[in-house]
């Protein structure tokens, strides 16, 4: 499948850039990168991870109760942001890695599921040395519960959403690799419950906390997010594809820039009141 990726792709990691940015940070940064992309940056594989975030849907943030839910979450200590790509609400942690494939769209292009295929295939190949157990399909009870949830044993451990411009798209997939699933089931169970307030039941995901499960605990082993990363860096490896850092990429946006664009994504994306 890395074959099917393009062969002027570049990897930023930012995996270990964890403390006291925003989680908008990683969302205003892909929507610049993909204008860039748009205008003939070499596609780009992004890396990233927060320490304590719990991320919303646009649909999420339309639900009566969300402000509501948002101060409770916020009274934990969890960063929260309404995203502008497509699923449900997501809790984030540093046993989460997030990957996003930042690629160009073609004119015309208005087919998505090859894209969410190409993120299916690369994740496939990260973990093909440990598993090949990998199911592809929706988990009903799962957070963020979509066709492209990625499973093993009817435990889903990735979602995939998927935001697209005019000229480029960003794929965007969450991994738990790391911690406990159930918690995280929890913890938007718990969101929802707060939330949905007269919401006829199919507005939102009935969370079940058993359909979540991280791959550590998924295979019985050890595994942490900085394995993953080192597992996914020495695929990249393998395959000729290169490691690049910010000042490396043409038309990389400025921090005033960055934080512009968060300005402008709480504004039009913020929790409808």
């Amino acid at each position: 499948m890395l074959t099917q990726l393009p062969s002027t792709l570049r990897v930023l990691d930012r995996s270990k850039n964890t403390e006291s940015q925003s989680i908008l940070y990683a969302f205003a940064l892909e929507e610049l990168l993909c204008r860039a992309i748009g205008q003939g940056t070499s596609p780009i594989l992004h890396i990233w991870r927060h320490p304590r975030a719990f991320v919303m849907g646009l649909r999420d943030s339309r639900l009566l109760g969300a402000a509501q839910a948002d101060e409770w979450l916020r009274s934990q200590g969890y960063d929260t942001a309404v995203r502008n790509s497509g699923g449900a609400a997501v809790p984030l942690d540093r046993g989460v890695v997030n990957i996003s494939l930042l690629l160009p769209k073609g004119a015309g292009d208005m087919e998505h599921r090859k894209d969410f295929e190409g993120m299916v295939g690369l994740i496939r190949d990260v973990m093909a040395s440990i598993t090949d157990q990998i199911d592809q399909g929706e988990i009903i009870g799962s957070f963020c519960p979509g066709e492209f949830d990625l499973s093993i044993g009817g435990r889903k451990f990735c979602g995939i959403a998927q935001r697209r411009q005019q000229l480029a798209i960003s794929v965007q997939a969450f991994l738990i690799i790391e911690g406990r699933g159930e918690e995280k089931a929890a913890l938007a169970r718990g969101f929802y419950e707060r939330a949905a307030i007269s919401a006829a039941k199919h507005d939102y995901p009935t969370v079940v906390q058993e359909s979540m499960s991280s791959l550590a605990e998924c295979l019985q082993l050890p595994l942490t997010a900085e394995m993953f990363v080192e597992q996914l860096r020495r695929v990249m490896d393998t395959a000729g594809i290169q490691f690049t850092q910010a000042g490396d990429i043409a038309g990389y946006p400025t921090e005033s820039q960055v934080h512009d664009m968060i300005a402008l994504m709480k504004g039009r994306y913020g929790i409808s009141t």
